[in-house]
C-alpha cells in the first residue's frame, strides 16, 4: 500500500536544478507563457479556464524561469509524447479523453511542424501542463470532491504537489507513464475493475443496440418455451456467462440446459438470487444496454479514487449496493465476507464514510433513536399501552434509570413524546441489534450489528434498516475484529454472545478502519464482475456532476 505523497518528492529539489533540466527560455517564450498563466485561461483547450490550477501552473513554470517544459529545440520531447498518448487513452482509466484534450493533440503536433510562433509554443506547452495536472489529480483522488455528496471520505495528509511531482517525476522521467500510474489507488479490486472496462467496451461494440429480449408477463421456468431462447443464448455467450466454446442450437425454442446455467451465473453477477427462472426483473437486467454497465464501472472507479490509499490496519469494507461486508487482509485479499442489511426503507440511508472500530458490545441494549421513538414507538404505544412489555422494551430516564417495562401510563407516554424519557430494548435474542454490535463512533450513530430477524438475509433487495448495518452471522466478523485482543477467538465470541452478561463492552487493542462505500460495479472473490442497482441514486448524481466538466 502507498504510504503517502512524500515518497514522490525529492527532499532537495531546487529551482536551480529545474532550470538546468530545461532549455534556456527566450524573452518571447517567457512573455507568451506568462500571459497564459496569469490569465488562467488557454483558449485552445476543451476546458479553457484553469483558475483552480493557476497556483500550481505558476509554480511549475516559475521553477524554471518560465522555460518551455515539453518542447526542446522546437520539437516535443519524448516525455511529452508519452504523456500525450496517456491522455489520448484516458478512457482506459474510466476517464473521458476529451477532458484532457485527447482527440486534439495530433493536430497540435502537426501545427508545431508548420512554423509555429512563440504563442503557439506557449499554448501547446501550458495546455499539456494543465491537461497533465488534471489527469494526475483525476487518477489520484478523483474529479469530484466526495464531500459534495456528503460522503465522509478524505485522502488524508497534504494534497499532492502537482508542480513538484511533474517536474521531478514526469518531464525528465525515463518512463513518465509508469510514474503517473503509481498515483492510482493501490487496491486489487480497483485494478481488476479497471481491467474489465475494455472487456465491456468490447461487448458494447459486439452487441450494439440490437434487438432486446422479448418481455414476459409470466415467469419462464426451465423446460418451458420462450421466444427469445436463441437470442438469449447469443447474448449470454457474448458477455461470458456461457463459455465461448459451447455449442448452442440456433433454432431452440425451449429454455433449458446450458441456458439455465448461464442465466444463473448472470443473476448472481447482478445481485439476484440465482434461481435460473426468467422473471421480469431478470429480463429487464438482460435488456440493460452494455453502455449502462460501462458507466457503472466508470462511476465506481471514480469513487475508488476518493478512498485513502493506505490504512493503519486492514479495513472492514461495506459496499452498500452489494449488500456485503468484507474483512480485508494486509495484502489486499479478502479474509471473508458476509451479507448485510442496510438503510433506506424507513427513510434513512446508510452513510458513506471512513471511521475506526473502537469497541464491541456483547448482548447490547438498543437505545431507540429519537426519530424512531417519536415516529414509530409512540404510535404503537397509543394503539397498545402494553407494546413496551410485549416487545421487551423499557422506558428510562436520561440517567438510565428504569421508569417502567410494563404498561405505559398517559403520563409516561407524554414523557416519551417529549423525549424527556427514552425507550430502549433489553438485551437478548429478541433485541433488534441481535447479540452483538461493533462500534465506530460517528455523528449518524450508525454501527454494525446482528439481528433478531435473520430470515431477511434471503431477500435480494435488503435496504430494510433505519441506517445501521445488520450483519449475517456476525460472530465471524466480531472474532476477526477482536483478533488482536488476546484470548478472543471465535469460540469465546460465540459463548459471550450466548452468555448471561449483558451490555459487555470490549475495547479493541488495535483500532481497525471501517469503510462504508458505494459501488454499483464490483469484482467478487472469483474475479467476476457483478452489477447492482443504484439504490440511493448516487450514480445519477455523480454522472450529473461529472458532466459539468472542468473547472
Amino acid at each position: 500500500m502507498l504510504v503517502g505523497i512524500g515518497q514522490f518528492i525529492p527532499l532537495l529539489f531546487t529551482q536551480q536544478r529545474a532550470v538546468l533540466l530545461r532549455s534556456t527560455a527566450s524573452s518571447e517564450d517567457v512573455l507568451a507563457l506568462r500571459s497564459i498563466v496569469e490569465s488562467a485561461s488557454n483558449s485552445d483547450l476543451r476546458w479553457p479556464d484553469f483558475t483552480s490550477y493557476k497556483a500550481e501552473v505558476s509554480k511549475f513554470y516559475e521553477m524554471s524561469g518560465y522555460s518551455l517544459a515539453w518542447i526542446q529545440n522546437g520539437r516535443v520531447r519524448p516525455q511529452g509524447l508519452a504523456v500525450i498518448e496517456l491522455l489520448k487513452n484516458a478512457n482506459a482509466k474510466g476517464l473521458e479523453p476529451e477532458d484532457y484534450d485527447g482527440p486534439r493533440w495530433q493536430n497540435r503536433l502537426l501545427k508545431l511542424g508548420q512554423g509555429p510562433s512563440p504563442e503557439d509554443f506557449a499554448s501547446f506547452d501550458t495546455g499539456l501542463t494543465i491537461s497533465t495536472m488534471r489527469y494526475i489529480r483525476a487518477v489520484h483522488c478523483g474529479r469530484v470532491n466526495p464531500k459534495e455528496f456528503k460522503f465522509q471520505l478524505d485522502m488524508g495528509g497534504q494534497p499532492l504537489p502537482l508542480a513538484e511531482f511533474i517536474e521531478a517525476h514526469v518531464v525528465n522521467a525515463s518512463d513518465p507513464v509508469a510514474e503517473i500510474e503509481k498515483l492510482e489507488p493501490p487496491f486489487a479490486r480497483y485494478r481488476e475493475l479497471r481491467a474489465l472496462l475494455p472487456v465491456y467496451e468490447g461487448y458494447a461494440k459486439q452487441q450494439g443496440d440490437g434487438p432486446k429480449l422479448p418481455v414476459i408477463t409470466k415467469t419462464v421456468h426451465p423446460g418451458q418455451p420462450y421466444s427469445g431462447v436463441a437470442r438469449l443464448g447469443r447474448f449470454l455467450q457474448g458477455i461470458g456467462d456461457i463459455p465461448a466454446d459451447t455449442q448452442l442450437d440456433p433454432h431452440a425454442t425451449i429454455y433449458a440446459g446450458t441456458l439455465v446455467d448461464g442465466v444463473k451465473h448472470y443473476q448472481d453477477r447482478h445481485g439476484e438470487t440465482p434461481t435460473g427462472n426468467l422473471d421480469a426483473r431478470t429480463i429487464n437486467e438482460l435488456n440493460t444496454p452494455p453502455a449502462v454497465r460501462i458507466r457503472q464501472i466508470k462511476l465506481t472507479l471514480e469513487r475508488w479514487r476518493w478512498i485513502p490509499h493506505s490504512f493503519s490496519q486492514p479495513p472492514v469494507v461495506v459496499n452498500l449496493p452489494e449488500y456485503r461486508v468484507r474483512a480485508m487482509n494486509s495484502d489486499g485479499s479478502v479474509a471473508f465476507y458476509k451479507n448485510v442489511i442496510i438503510g433506506k426503507a424507513y427513510g434513512h440511508k446508510s452513510p458513506v464514510f471512513e471511521k475506526e472500530i473502537q469497541y464491541v458490545v456483547f448482548r447490547p441494549y438498543w437505545d431507540v433513536p429519537p426519530s424512531i421513538q417519536r415516529n414509530e414507538i409512540v404510535p404503537h404505544i397509543q394503539k397498545d399501552p402494553n407494546y413496551i412489555a410485549k416487545n421487551n422494551f423499557e422506558v428510562v430516564t436520561s440517567r438510565g434509570e428504569v421508569v417502567t417495562d410494563n404498561q405505559v401510563s398517559a403520563e409516561v407516554l407524554e414523557g416519551i413524546k417529549s423525549l424527556h424519557l427514552m425507550v430502549r430494548q433489553k438485551p437478548g435474542p429478541t433485541n433488534s441489534l441481535g447479540l452483538v454490535k461493533i462500534i465506530f463512533p460517528n455523528p449518524e450513530n450508525v454501527y454494525l450489528h446482528g439481528t433478531d430477524a435473520p430470515g431477511l438475509f434471503s431477500e435480494d433487495i435488503r435496504d430494510l434498516s433505519h441506517g445501521c448495518i445488520r450483519v449475517e452471522k456476525p460472530a465471524d466478523l466480531v472474532a476477526w475484529v477482536l483478533r488482536n485482543n488476546p484470548g478472543w477467538n471465535l469460540e469465546r465470541v460465540s459463548a459471550t454472545m450466548n452468555g448471561e452478561k449483558n451490555n459487555l463492552r470490549i475495547n479493541l487493542v488495535t483500532r481497525i478502519p471501517v469503510l462504508i462505500v458505494y459501488g454499483t460495479a464490483a469484482v467478487n472473490e472469483e474475479h467476476q464482475i457483478r452489477f447492482f442497482d443504484d439504490i440511493y441514486g448516487y450514480d445519477a448524481e455523480l454522472e450529473k456532476a461529472l458532466a459539468a466538466g472542468y473547472p
